[in-house]
């Protein structure tokens, strides 16, 4: 198993859901994120002063899959979220040692 974390820009969060979704990929977790990499962050304007915004709103959507399925999840992601802008985000994969459903005690590929 494999767990698979994409960072994201936040108005993409819905396409990407829909792409898994249609991929077959059931569940996923979504966190709110602030952070930067080449974009740096960018200067606003706030009653007169202006200011740096240092880290910039991310989504960051965690899923847990089988081997199999890696490339197909990491597709789906890809094509969704990319704008071809800077600051798309970033996919990272990890791999997983096991998974444990808590209501029924599945574990492995069962649990997921």
């Amino acid at each position: 198993m494999k767990k698979i974390e994409a960072i994201i820009k936040p108005f993409k969060l819905d396409e990407v859901k829909e792409a898994l979704n249609e991929a077959g990929f059931q569940g996923l977790t979504v966190t709110e994120a602030k952070g930067f990499g080449r974009q740096k962050g960018h200067t606003e304007l706030y009653r007169g002063a202006e200011y740096v915004v240092d880290f910039l709103p991310k989504v960051k959507i965690e899923i847990v899959v089988e081997d199999s399925m890696v490339d197909r999840a990491v597709e789906a992601i890809q094509q969704s979220a990319q704008t071809g802008r800077i600051g798309d985000g970033k996919i990272f994969i990890y791999p997983i040692e096991d998974a444990i459903r808590i209501r029924t005690r599945e574990r492995g590929s069962d649990a997921i």
